[in-house]
Formats: C-alpha cells, structure tokens, sequence
C-alpha cells in the first residue's frame, strides 16, 4: 500500500468536491496508516488502452466512475480513481470518430478534487455544440461529478439516483497527540511565517484556517456561478440547496435534473431523436411521420380564415376582368391572389378590348349597339346608375 501517503497529500489540508460520505470512507483507509509511511515518487500507471467508441447506434458512452481527480498517477487499482485527464481523453476520441453521433455520460461517482473539475466542465459544455452530450446518474452524481454532469444538453437519474452535493470541504487532521504518544516531537525549520501552515504535527493556527477558508469560499463560488449558468438557475437558487442531497423526482423538482431514466433509456431516446434529425423535412414527403415532439403545430382557424380570403380576392379579380369563367380554375390550382392579378393581365394584355362572338357574314352592328355590349360600358353605366339613386 505504498500509495497510501501520496493520496493522503492529495486528500488533507486542500479543497475537495467530494460527498461527505465518501470522503469519511477515505479517511478510514487513511487514518490509521498514512503517518507510519514515506511518501514515494508518483508512480504512473499504464497507458491506458484506447477507448471503444461507439455502439450499434452511434453511441458512445463514456464512463465516469469512482473518485475523481485531476491524475490519477497509477492509484486507479488502488482505490477506484478516475482522472479528469482521462475522461478528457475519452471525450476527445468521441469527437474526433465520425462513426459517433452522440455522447452519453455515465456517472456513478461522489466527486473528487476540484483541481481540473471546472476546466473538464468548460470542455464538455464547449463540445455538446459539436455532438449531442447527455448524462445519466446511474446511481451518483455528487460534487465535483455534478459539476460535469450539469455541463451537459440533458441530465438523467434513475428512480434511486442522486446528484447535487454543490459544496466544497477541507479537512486538517491534528496528529500532534498521537505524536506525543508515539514519542516523537517535529521541528519545522522553515523560511516564511505561513509556510509550515497547515502542518499535521501541531494545532490549526487561526492564520492557516482563515487561508483555507478563503480557498474554499472561492471554489464555493465558482462552483456555484458554473452549475447555474450551465443549468440555467439563479446562483441564489443553487446556494439555497445547501450542498444537499437529492434523489430521484426530488432532484427534478429543484432544477438540478431533467427527466427520469436509466442509461439504456438515455441511450434509445438520444438514438431516436438522432433518427428524427436525420431524415428529410417533412414538406419535401408530406406522408412521412414525424415524433410528436417535432411536428409543428398549426392555427387551423387562422389557415381557414386565410383561404376564404384569398378565394373571394381571386373571384373579385376574375369579376373585374370580365373573366368569371377563369375563378374555379385559378381556385382549383390554388394559386394566390397576386399570381391570380398577374395571370388575368397577362391574358388582357394578349387579347382585344372587346372580343367579337358574330361570324364573318353576320350584318355589321351598329356602334351603339357595340357599345352597349361593352362589359366596360356597362360597367360605367352601372356605376352611374347607383350614384343617381344615392343622389
């Protein structure tokens, strides 16, 4: 267990975004042993074997699992960490694969370190643009995990499921009894006043608390400003949580989740919708079916009303250029009333003002009896007729 005092240094004396819970599980392992070892050199693990990307459907899930950290310098085995490197590294070969079309996160972790948390949280916010990002709590998404999690496009957890944890925790152990008793005495010689701060061999100095306090009201701070611009709340919304557990339904309610599912159903709606956007729109294939999320909805009175407006201008047009006949068939191709105008002058345009129905050898009429079988005339004699009778 020679890793023990590398993850104790990673654990005391700094800022962690971790749920209580987990953290005292740590410091179980840790209590007891890390005082009695040296610390060794990191020691990296192996490389990692590259990822499997996407499935039959295009996509890919991305694990986030156990404790996060900013490296997990070779510790993987000993205490289930995940590095945000790596995740980073994953994220990246998903992007970069043409074959994925999408990315789903699958979280089941309590947090972690906040070193690398909010720069990870920036990257999957900035690439959900490129790919669809979902994420899943399957079962936790606490702290730091939640500070991904609520970078993505959407954000499931199952019925036992929680997230939240939206605080940050430090912790100084005071080892200088067990010291006493073990019969050893530690002497810092150290150049400036604050550089033995934080020591675990002597009492917390007010000076040394006050500096990790304000360390930790900052990261509190970022933290909260990052989940409410990514999940669209008021900062004073996320800080009324509390750092508070939330399960299941519970969850949604506060704005902290969007719907309720597990991995397979995030997976299968994210595949539909994917289907969905691919196919062609449906005004170039009328009897295709869309999901009723995607068809758009219709004011069927005001498209009514419309049409019998249009129908009374084409017939009035019709009427006005004394060619009635034309109404049905201009209504039957459905054309508007400005092709309908453009189509009647176009046709006046090509033929005489007064079209001749008489045969060649029929007697020459007389001009006033021309002119009175002039629709214009007529017209004209209408007109005059009704402002007689206004008079």
């Amino acid at each position: 267990m020679t890793g023990l005092p590398h993850l104790a240094a990673r654990v005391f004396n700094t800022p962690l975004l971790i749920q209580r819970a987990k953290l005292e599980v740590i410091l179980s392992v840790l209590a007891p042993k890390f005082e009695l070892q040296t610390l060794p050199p990191p020691q990296m693990g192996p490389p990692m074997p590259a990822p499997a990307l996407a499935n039959e459907q295009g996509i890919y899930v991305l694990p986030i699992h156990g404790t996060l950290v900013q490296r997990a310098v070779g510790l993987d085995a000993l205490s289930g960490l995940t590095s945000y490197v790596s995740i980073a590294r994953r994220l990246d070969a998903a992007l970069a694969d043409d074959s994925v079309r999408g990315i789903v996160l699958e979280i089941d972790s309590p947090g972690g370190e906040a070193a690398g948390v909010f720069d990870l949280a920036d990257k999957i916010r900035a690439a959900s643009a490129a790919k669809p990002i979902w994420a899943v709590a399957n079962d936790a998404a606490f702290s730091a995990a939640y500070a991904l999690a609520s970078a993505t496009n959407r954000l499931f957890v199952t019925r036992t499921g929680g997230i939240g944890s939206i605080g940050v925790i430090a912790l100084h152990v005071d080892q200088s009894q067990s010291d006493a008793n073990a019969g050893l005495k530690f002497t810092p010689i150290h150049a400036g006043a604050r550089k033995n701060d934080g020591t675990p061999h002597e009492p917390l100095t007010d000076e040394a608390r006050g500096s990790i306090q304000t360390e930790v009201n900052r990261l509190y701070e970022l933290f909260v400003l990052t989940v409410a611009d990514q999940r669209g709340l008021s900062a004073e919304a996320v800080r009324k949580t509390e750092a508070a557990l939330y399960f299941g339904q519970d969850a949604i309610n506060v704005g902290l989740a969007d719907r309720l599912g597990t991995l397979s159903d995030a997976v299968q709606q994210m595949h539909t919708e994917l289907d969905a956007a691919a196919r062609p729109l449906f005004l170039e294939n009328p009897t295709m079916s869309l999901p009723d999320a995607t068809v758009p909805t219709v004011d069927t009175d005001a498209v009514r009303a419309q049409s019998r407006a249009d129908s009374l201008a084409i017939a009035e047009l019709c009427e006005l250029a004394g060619q009635p006949q034309l109404t049905a068939a201009l209504l039957a191709e459905g054309v508007t009333p400005a092709v309908a105008r453009q189509r009647l002058l176009a046709a006046k345009a090509e033929s005489t003002e007064i079209t001749s129905h008489l045969s060649p050898n029929a007697p020459t009429p007389s001009m006033a009896t021309s002119l009175d079988d002039n629709p214009l005339v007529q017209a004209v004699k209408a007109r005059a007729a009704a402002t007689r009778k206004e008079r």
